[in-house]
């Protein structure tokens, strides 16, 4: 399975390429924004491609031709603006679910917020609401597709080191709390290798189940 990773300079981006690369069975394909950034992919000998979110449709389309997958994990981040949050979470997301279409790629994982449905948007601070209403924007859009899609909303992320065990619920009434970004990763290549994720969106936080196992009970 070729998968393209979407955000791949990222935080959650880099340990999801380097686990791809260490996974039987599968290859990245990282998408970057700037050829400066190839090195740390080329060490990991995965594949690089230069295409800016803010780029047409067309443009993410051909980085995603001869793919099995693409998984969105691009952010505007914290620092940026409301501007950014618009161009990047929502517009960014939306362009690459379009390209996966056009691309004829099926599987598409979104790593979202840890709730973006309307109460939650409602609850938001003003800093934070515009990036859940960007987050469920492009999460409505992705399941109004007939893509082969999973949503992952992660809980609060974290830097810590993984520990390769998290807690998920589909039924999305856990209550928030800290997930390390590494296991985030690690949740999407198990989201990846199980088919029966299909369809399907849950929550994710820090715990003591094993991901493969927290996974496969989806």
């Amino acid at each position: 399975m070729k998968v393209l990773v979407v955000g791949a300079n990222g935080q959650i981006g880099k340990h999801l390429v380097t686990f791809i690369q260490d996974t039987d069975g599968m290859e990245a394909r990282a998408m970057i924004r700037n050829p400066e950034q190839a090195s740390f992919f080329e060490n990991a000998s995965a594949e690089t491609t230069v295409v800016d979110l803010e780029d047409d449709v067309d443009a993410i389309a051909k980085a995603a031709e001869g793919v099995d997958a693409v998984v969105f994990t691009a952010g505007s981040g914290p620092h940026t603006g409301k501007d950014k949050t618009i161009l990047i979470d929502l517009d960014g997301a939306v362009k690459t679910i379009e390209a996966a279409k056009q691309a004829g790629v099926k599987r598409f994982v979104m790593v979202s917020s840890f709730d973006t449905r309307r109460a939650a948007i409602q609850a938001a601070s003003s800093s934070f609401s515009p990036y859940v209403v960007a987050k469920h924007y492009a999460d409505e859009w992705l399941r109004d597709t007939d893509l082969d899609y999973t949503i992952v909303h992660p809980g609060s992320l974290r830097n810590d080191e993984g520990t390769g065990q998290v807690t998920v619920s589909q039924d999305m009434d856990l209550d928030i709390a800290e997930v390390p970004r590494e296991d985030i990763a690690r949740v999407i290549v198990a989201v990846l290798e199980q088919e029966s994720t299909i369809g399907k969106e849950f929550q994710v936080v820090k715990g003591t189940q094993p991901v493969e196992e927290a996974v496969r009970s989806l």
